[in-house]
């Protein structure tokens, strides 16, 4: 965490992009045109794919080996995007070298890893961003906006929906895949853990600490971890309030999407209305990106910008500038820890059938 500028004095921050996979093509939109920010350096073990990107994206140098790219001191910071068990020991090794840090989501692959992570950014100085874009998703960015502000009353339930499909959206790499259903590289269930993270994150968000979570998880074709069901309770303040998440792999079904072949939806039911946001990767239902119900009258926002790229955008540019100017990035490490326990509560759950207070996660 930092509560001033890290770089002062320069114009831009480099940084080096490790992991050229699918993702990293929209991680890479949040600094074309940006002034506060550059892609510096390419890193991947794949030394055509990281030239390819080198063009791509107007990077001065690439590197095949990530130990010698901590070693050049012209780079600010490093953008990890490699699969979850990396994490940890590029974490600690960029921490050790100097540089600030923003880490795909999960942050690891078990919560103590994930402490470690924090320790080592601490101890070194530098910032540790878990990267998580959903909450940067402009329609739940504004469906917070209106939470806040009281549109809906007390928020009393958190309902979240998930659909996907191997119909549809656009083509990710066989090994794109081959390492997320790996329990050591993965860490977790493709859709309750991997996928999963991204709508722990929004639950804990906008709904804060969560005090115990119950999960039911099955299985499509022995690898998907769907249709499965989680509900949890949040911390107790002046009411009670709970959230639940349903996910189902509709596997022949075709899902409209420029991106990943998946849809999301979520309603906040507060005292006094419902806001329901009404897509996020895909486009499965034509409707308003946001609805706003009260009063006996329906608000429906058509002026948001919906497409989920953006979200991966504003997300990078709020570390650039929590960077350039002071401040949070979002989501810290701690409350990338926080995701973490939250998440993976849901798998201990259905392992030991009983509800799970996520602290009691290892």
């Amino acid at each position: 965490m930092t509560k001033e500028s890290i770089v002062k004095g320069k114009d831009k921050i480099k940084f080096a992009l490790v992991g050229c996979g699918r993702i990293s093509d929209l991680h890479a939109r949040a600094y074309k045109g940006s002034d506060d920010a550059e892609i510096f350096a390419v890193c991947d073990v794949n030394e055509e794919l990281a030239k390819q990107k080198q063009v791509e994206w107007g990077a001065k140098k690439v590197y095949t080996d990530y130990d010698e790219l901590l070693k050049d001191s012209e780079i600010d910071a490093v953008e990890l995007l490699v699969p979850h068990n990396l994490h940890l020991p590029m974490t600690v090794s960029a921490a050790q070298a100097k540089k600030q840090i923003s880490v795909q989501k999960p942050m690891a692959t078990n919560v103590a890893d994930s402490v470690k992570m924090v320790k080592a950014a601490k101890d070194e100085g530098v910032v540790l961003k878990v990267f998580e874009n959903f909450v940067f998703h402009p329609p739940y960015v504004k469906a917070k906006e209106l939470v806040e502000s009281g549109a809906i009353g007390k928020l009393i339930t958190v309902r979240m929906s998930m659909t996907s499909s191997g119909r549809g959206g656009w083509e990710v790499p066989a090994e794109a895949w081959v390492w997320r259903v790996d329990k050591i590289k993965g860490g977790g269930g493709l859709q309750v853990f991997d996928d999963g993270y991204h709508k722990f994150s929004q639950a804990y968000d906008i709904g804060g600490e969560v005090e115990k979570v119950f999960a039911w998880i099955d299985y499509t074709n022995d690898i998907i971890d769907s249709p499965s069901f989680i509900l949890w309770k949040y911390k107790e303040d002046q009411r009670a309030r709970y959230g639940q998440y349903d996910i189902t792999h509709a596997y022949d079904m075709y899902i409209r999407s420029p991106y990943y072949a998946t849809d999301d939806r979520i309603e906040l039911v507060g005292s006094e209305g419902i806001i329901f946001i009404n897509g996020c990767t895909g486009d499965m239902l034509s409707e308003p990106p946001l609805v706003l119900y009260r009063d006996g009258e329906t608000r429906a926002f058509h002026d948001i910008v919906s497409d989920w790229g953006q979200s991966f955008i504003d997300s990078g540019r709020h570390f650039f500038k929590c960077l350039k100017d002071g401040g949070d990035p979002i989501l810290t490490g701690e409350a990338g820890v926080k995701v973490m326990q939250f998440t993976l509560a849901a798998e201990l759950s259905h392992a030991e059938k009983r509800e799970v207070k996520p602290e009691e996660v290892p």
